[in-house]
Protein backbone atom coordinates (compact mmCIF):
# COMPACT_ATOMS: atom_id res chain seq x y z
CA UNK A 1 0.00 0.00 0.00
CA UNK A 2 1.08 3.52 -0.77
CA UNK A 3 0.54 6.61 1.34
CA UNK A 4 -2.66 7.33 -0.64
CA UNK A 5 -4.17 4.00 0.35
CA UNK A 6 -3.90 2.58 -3.20
CA UNK A 7 -1.73 -0.34 -4.20
CA UNK A 8 1.60 0.59 -5.84
CA UNK A 9 1.03 -1.36 -9.07
CA UNK A 10 -2.19 0.59 -9.69
CA UNK A 11 -0.32 3.89 -9.37
CA UNK A 12 2.42 2.68 -11.71
CA UNK A 13 -0.15 1.71 -14.37
CA UNK A 14 -1.89 5.07 -14.07
CA UNK A 15 1.42 6.94 -14.32
CA UNK A 16 2.37 4.91 -17.38
CA UNK A 17 -0.97 5.75 -19.06
CA UNK A 18 -0.51 9.45 -18.28
CA UNK A 19 3.01 9.37 -19.75
CA UNK A 20 1.79 7.61 -22.91
CA UNK A 21 -1.04 10.13 -23.30
CA UNK A 22 1.36 13.04 -22.85
CA UNK A 23 3.77 11.57 -25.41
CA UNK A 24 0.91 11.20 -27.91
CA UNK A 25 -0.12 14.83 -27.34
CA UNK A 26 3.42 16.14 -27.73
CA UNK A 27 3.93 14.15 -30.95
CA UNK A 28 2.09 16.74 -33.00
CA UNK A 29 -1.54 16.56 -31.89
CA UNK A 30 -2.42 13.33 -33.62
CA UNK A 31 0.14 13.54 -36.39
CA UNK A 32 3.21 11.39 -36.43
CA UNK A 33 6.41 13.42 -36.07
CA UNK A 34 8.69 13.41 -39.08
CA UNK A 35 6.09 12.16 -41.57
CA UNK A 36 7.58 12.38 -45.04
CA UNK A 37 5.24 13.19 -47.90
CA UNK A 38 6.20 11.05 -50.86
CA UNK A 39 5.40 12.56 -54.25
CA UNK A 40 3.56 10.59 -56.88
CA UNK A 41 4.64 10.34 -60.50
CA UNK A 42 2.15 12.94 -61.73
CA UNK A 43 3.54 15.51 -59.28
CA UNK A 44 7.14 14.79 -60.29
CA UNK A 45 6.26 15.17 -63.97
CA UNK A 46 4.40 18.40 -63.22
CA UNK A 47 7.53 19.86 -61.58
CA UNK A 48 9.74 18.68 -64.46
CA UNK A 49 7.41 20.34 -67.01
CA UNK A 50 7.41 23.54 -64.97
CA UNK A 51 11.22 23.61 -65.06
CA UNK A 52 11.19 23.05 -68.84
CA UNK A 53 8.58 25.77 -69.46
CA UNK A 54 10.33 28.35 -67.28
CA UNK A 55 11.70 31.20 -69.37
CA UNK A 56 14.76 31.64 -67.19
CA UNK A 57 16.33 29.75 -64.35
CA UNK A 58 13.87 29.93 -61.46
CA UNK A 59 14.73 29.74 -57.79
CA UNK A 60 13.06 27.05 -55.72
CA UNK A 61 10.54 29.54 -54.35
CA UNK A 62 9.69 30.93 -57.81
CA UNK A 63 9.26 27.43 -59.20
CA UNK A 64 7.09 26.35 -56.28
CA UNK A 65 4.84 29.39 -56.73
CA UNK A 66 4.55 28.82 -60.50
CA UNK A 67 3.24 25.24 -60.24
CA UNK A 68 -0.26 24.78 -61.67
CA UNK A 69 -1.36 22.75 -58.61
CA UNK A 70 -0.57 23.37 -54.96
CA UNK A 71 2.08 21.03 -53.59
CA UNK A 72 3.23 20.90 -49.99
CA UNK A 73 6.68 22.44 -49.67
CA UNK A 74 8.01 19.28 -47.99
CA UNK A 75 6.86 17.21 -50.98
CA UNK A 76 8.30 19.79 -53.38
CA UNK A 77 11.67 19.58 -51.62
CA UNK A 78 11.63 15.77 -51.93
CA UNK A 79 11.09 16.15 -55.70
CA UNK A 80 13.97 18.63 -55.96
CA UNK A 81 16.21 16.23 -53.98
CA UNK A 82 15.23 13.41 -56.35
CA UNK A 83 15.95 15.50 -59.46
CA UNK A 84 19.32 16.56 -58.00
CA UNK A 85 20.32 12.99 -57.11
CA UNK A 86 19.30 11.69 -60.54
CA UNK A 87 21.39 14.45 -62.20
CA UNK A 88 18.45 15.97 -64.03
CA UNK A 89 18.94 19.40 -62.48
CA UNK A 90 21.68 21.36 -60.75
CA UNK A 91 21.46 24.32 -58.41
CA UNK A 92 23.53 27.25 -59.59
CA UNK A 93 23.47 30.17 -57.13
CA UNK A 94 20.00 29.11 -55.90
CA UNK A 95 18.73 28.87 -59.49
CA UNK A 96 17.46 25.58 -60.89
CA UNK A 97 19.05 24.53 -64.18
CA UNK A 98 17.79 21.54 -66.20
CA UNK A 99 20.80 19.54 -67.42
CA UNK A 100 19.28 16.20 -68.39
CA UNK A 101 19.85 15.44 -72.11
CA UNK A 102 16.28 15.12 -73.35
CA UNK A 103 16.61 17.09 -76.56
CA UNK A 104 15.49 14.88 -79.52
CA UNK A 105 18.43 16.01 -81.69
CA UNK A 106 20.88 15.25 -78.89
CA UNK A 107 19.32 11.82 -78.32
CA UNK A 108 19.68 11.00 -82.01
CA UNK A 109 23.28 12.21 -82.02
CA UNK A 110 24.13 10.10 -78.99
CA UNK A 111 22.43 7.06 -80.53
CA UNK A 112 24.24 7.32 -83.87
CA UNK A 113 27.66 8.35 -82.62
CA UNK A 114 30.59 5.99 -82.08
CA UNK A 115 32.25 5.69 -78.74
CA UNK A 116 35.92 6.69 -78.61
CA UNK A 117 38.03 4.79 -76.12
Amino acid sequence: MCCTGVRRDTICRENRREEETEMARSAGKGKEPGVVHEPNLATILMVERAIHKAKGYPTKRQLWNSLPRRVQYQTFNRIIEYLLSSSKIILNDREIVWVFPDNPKLKKLLRTSHRVL
